[in-house]
Parts: structure tokens; C-alpha cells; sequence
């Protein structure tokens, strides 16, 4: 039986984000997994990636505090950067057993990066993926 302990999620800051940590905290709650919500600021001015910045920490500690809350351990991880290279790297550099994500139903802007995200990701990620569509 596979058992997954420390699942990273890819978070876009858009209202799709509770079905994925939906998901990941009814399979993180029986297996005693930790939960690894990463969102990647994609800016292009230092003002733009204060703001972004800002927004995401505020963003990802809501989600924190409500999965603590559910019993599960959870933390935030911030990075900079395009989202594909940035998410591999958080891979490789920490040792995950499962990335989740949404696959689409994004905003505009979500879906742009992180649709195509999805689809390069299937290609090159190293550990299990999970996909998940929005609003089921």
C-alpha cells in the first residue's frame, strides 16, 4: 500500500483552491500526512511581487490555519519565478511523495500558467501527480 506522508499542493489563489485542498485533506487526514501548500508569484515588477507576495502569504495562511484546525499539519511555501522550473525545483529539493494541483477552471490568468503547467508537468514531474478538476 502506498502510503503518502508529505504531499505538496499547488495553490493559484483562486477560488478553485478549496476543491484541491479538499481532496488532498481527505487523503493527508487518514494517512497522518503533512501538507505542503506552494504558490508561485509570477510578477514582472518589484511592486507587482511585493503586492502578489503580500496577497499569497495572507491567502496561504488561511488555508494553513483551516487545515491545523482539521488536524492536519500544513505549511506555506512562497516562491518567485515561472511556475513549471519553480515547482520541479521545490520537488527536487525537498522529499515529497505526491504533488497535487488543479488542471483547469482557473482565472484568466491561472489558467494561462497553470493549464499549460499541468500539461508539462505530467511530462517531467519525478513523483506521483495528482489532477484534479475544479468543482468536483
Amino acid at each position: 500500500m502506498l502510503l503518502y506522508k508529505k504531499i505538496l499542493v499547488a495553490i493559484d489563489c483562486s477560488e478553485f483552491d478549496t476543491t484541491i485542498i479538499r481532496h488532498v485533506s481527505a487523503l493527508a487526514l487518514p494517512l497522518g500526512a503533512t501538507v505542503h501548500l506552494l504558490h508561485v508569484v509570477h510578477s514582472h515588477t518589484l511592486d507587482q511581487d511585493r503586492y502578489l507576495h503580500e496577497q499569497a502569504m495572507n491567502l496561504l495562511k488561511s488555508y494553513c490555519d483551516a487545515l491545523h484546525r482539521d488536524g492536519i499539519n500544513a505549511y506555506l511555501i512562497l516562491r518567485s519565478g515561472e511556475p513549471e522550473p519553480e515547482i520541479l525545483k521545490e520537488i527536487d529539493e525537498n522529499d515529497y511523495d505526491l504533488f497535487a494541483m488543479a488542471t483547469h477552471g482557473h482565472s484568466l490568468p491561472g489558467r494561462i500558467m497553470f493549464g499549460s503547467v499541468s500539461r508539462m508537468l505530467r511530462e517531467k514531474i519525478t513523483i506521483p501527480l495528482l489532477l484534479i478538476k475544479p468543482g468536483h
